[in-house]
């Protein structure tokens, strides 16, 4: 996953929550800055990449639509 689609997932998030990005970034990757960062242009680790990837699978609001570009994680059993 690119650092697009982090940013995209957090924004859209953000939105529909009411929410700061630095708020969503801070649930999502235990860093206030972790995507304000990526917009900046700085990278991430593929664990952090993948552990905030999978806390959006997890509490995505069931009332918002995944967005179409972004592919979301298959559920484990």
């Amino acid at each position: 996953m690119n650092s697009g689609m982090q940013i995209k997932l957090g924004e859209t998030y953000a939105a529909h929550r009411g929410l700061t990005l630095l708020s969503v970034s801070t649930y999502t990757a235990v860093d206030g800055k972790f995507r304000p960062k990526l917009k900046g242009g700085a990278g991430c680790t593929l664990r952090k990449a993948q552990n905030v990837l999978h806390w959006c699978h997890e509490n995505w609001p069931e009332d918002l639509a995944w967005p179409a570009d972004i592919p979301r994680p298959e559920v484990s059993p």
